[in-house]
């Protein structure tokens, strides 16, 4: 039985980013050629438009809230749901994401002040992925 892998959809070249673009990744594109993909994006799958104003994590695991000032916890928090409850149904026990996103950050996020100033840690869906026993792979 092959192995499912979860990618962050916009490194496959979906235009689900905040702005509306990709994170096209050539190299995650080669690794994942034949094997079976569930594209992710949790921030869609929590009911965020595309394109959307940006969002950072203010409190990890409480707040997340967007450029205006908007709390947009709740969105992050039903992505995440959503996000793992698809894997589980398949069977998926690895993914690739996008690094530095407030979602799928797995190395370092931003700072919650919107200064473009990076941080050690992990995004919502990351975290709760890794609690659900997703690991997550990275292509380099």
């Amino acid at each position: 039985m092959e192995e499912v892998i979860a990618v962050s959809a916009c490194l496959l070249g979906f235009n689900c980013k905040y702005d509306g673009g990709n994170n096209l990744d050539p190299k995650v594109v080669d690794y994942v050629r034949n094997k079976t993909v569930i594209p992710i994006c949790p921030e869609s799958f929590g009911g965020m438009p595309t394109p959307r104003i940006p969002s950072e994590i203010i409190t990890p695991g409480v707040l997340v809230m967007n450029q205006k000032g908007e709390d947009v916890t709740a969105f992050f928090d039903r992505g995440k749901k959503v996000t793992l409850e698809l894997l589980k149904k398949h069977r998926c026990t690895q993914a690739i994401l996008k690094d530095g996103s407030p979602s799928c950050g797995h190395s370092f996020v931003y700072d919650g002040t919107f200064s473009q100033t990076k941080i050690a840690g992990r995004g919502e869906t990351a975290n709760h992925l890794l609690a659900g026993g997703i690991r997550i792979v990275e292509v380099k």
